[in-house]
């Protein structure tokens, strides 16, 4: 189906602009995710700190069709226009929040790709005015959820994947 101010597509769900200062994660049918439980891990990480989009509400379009994960809109800035330097100071901000998150039972799960699908890599990770933030949690774990050993698995593998965002972050 074509939307009406398309911002992106994933593997399952379409995000649209509905203002100026709100997006929408559209899921309509059988999107094999769950929007309660994207909800709530949003939820969970925003009462953390500020690195995951910010989440505002669940809402149904009538004219869509397809119930809607509200969120922050985000305007993402180049980081290639800015000093490495500066971006080192990004990144180390960055990883100290990503840190928090991981100790308080949250692992964001996908920073290099996104849902597997061909693009630019490290497309969840986003420069803003506000320094860099993550979206799209989609496939993102609870420590509570999972329990202790697959948590640390996450983690193990998402520490390989902040390395490598490192890398092409301040290197590119």
């Amino acid at each position: 189906m074509k939307y009406p101010r398309r911002l992106s597509s994933g593997a399952n769900n379409t995000v649209i602009a509905l203002s100026e200062t709100e997006v929408a994660k559209l899921f309509s049918g059988d999107t094999r995710s769950d929007i309660g439980s994207e909800a709530e891990k949003m939820r969970f990480a925003n009462a953390i700190n500020e690195l995951i989009v910010r989440f505002s509400r669940l809402d149904y379009n009538d004219t869509l069709e397809a119930e809607m994960l509200v969120m922050e809109r985000i305007y993402p800035i180049d980081y290639r226009a800015h000093e490495v330097e500066r971006r080192e100071l990004w990144f180390d901000v960055f990883a100290d929040e990503l840190a928090q998150l991981h100790a308080n039972g949250f692992v964001h799960r996908d920073l290099k790709r996104p849902s597997g699908l061909d693009g630019l890599a490290f497309d969840n990770i986003l420069l803003t005015d506000r320094g860099l933030r993550l979206i799209d949690v989609g496939i993102s774990a609870l420590k509570h959820q999972v329990g202790d050993k697959i948590f640390a698995r996450y983690v193990a593998h998402e520490q390989d994947e902040l390395a490598l965002f490192r890398d092409y972050f301040l290197n590119r």
